[in-house]
């Protein structure tokens, strides 16, 4: 199972972390042990570390209206998003 690490901006990153979004959408398509990370600097950088036991399905799944609602509902800034897979 690869560990991904997503970073990107959102508009307030208290919301961000307060959310229970990412466990509510991420878990049901197979994606476990979400951690979050802060940029430490004053900043909207914001991350996650998380297992994925299926790219394509979470690929897949950040393409749908429901991907995008959840990020609305968050604050992420779509165009902001970087996926990184662990080597």
């Amino acid at each position: 199972m690869p560990t991904i690490m997503v970073h990107h901006n959102v508009k307030d990153t208290k919301h961000w972390l307060a959310s229970p979004m990412r466990k509510q959408i991420f878990e049901p398509i197979g994606v476990t042990n979400i951690r979050t990370f802060t940029d430490p600097q004053p900043s909207n950088r914001v991350g996650l570390v998380m297992d994925v036991a299926d790219m394509d399905k979470l690929m897949a799944f950040m393409q749908t209206k429901a991907a995008a609602d959840a990020m609305a509902h968050d604050g992420v800034l779509p165009e902001s998003l970087v996926f990184l897979v662990q080597s």
